[in-house]
């Protein structure tokens, strides 16, 4: 895993999963959305909304039972928006552990005044 702490760990349940016993590809989304819109949301200091889905790639299913770490750093800032890029990370079979990569992803998020209207990045303080 990469050295640094991740921005979001959870384990899916029983109702996250699909006919087959994996789990469903729009919850990992809806997942690394979140974990995309932590550093998005400091960096922008604010409100933030998810404009693009630049790549997204199932590398592994992952299984009930999974502690899912999601590793995201910011790659580019632009004029109003920020691209996150996220690594996702299951630690499974707790007798004898083993952390494989299930998913990347990168996303851009745009800056939102409270009116829902575009806004600049901030600068860096």
């Amino acid at each position: 895993m990469p050295g640094q702490e991740p921005v979001l760990r959870v384990m899916p349940m029983p109702r996250d999963v699909n006919a087959a016993g994996d789990v469903f590809g729009g919850w990992v989304m809806a997942q690394v959305d979140i974990a995309g819109a932590i550093p998005a949301m400091r960096r922008a200091r604010g409100r933030i909304a998810t404009v693009a889905v630049n790549s997204f790639l199932f590398k592994q299913p992952i299984s009930v039972g999974d502690v899912v770490s999601f590793y995201a750093n910011i790659v580019k800032v632009g004029r109003t928006s920020i691209t996150v890029d996220v690594q996702v990370y299951a630690e499974r079979n707790p007798a004898n552990p083993i952390v494989v990569k299930v998913t990347e992803a990168t996303l851009t998020y745009v800056c939102l005044n409270p009116d829902g209207t575009k806004r600049e990045v901030p600068p860096l303080d």
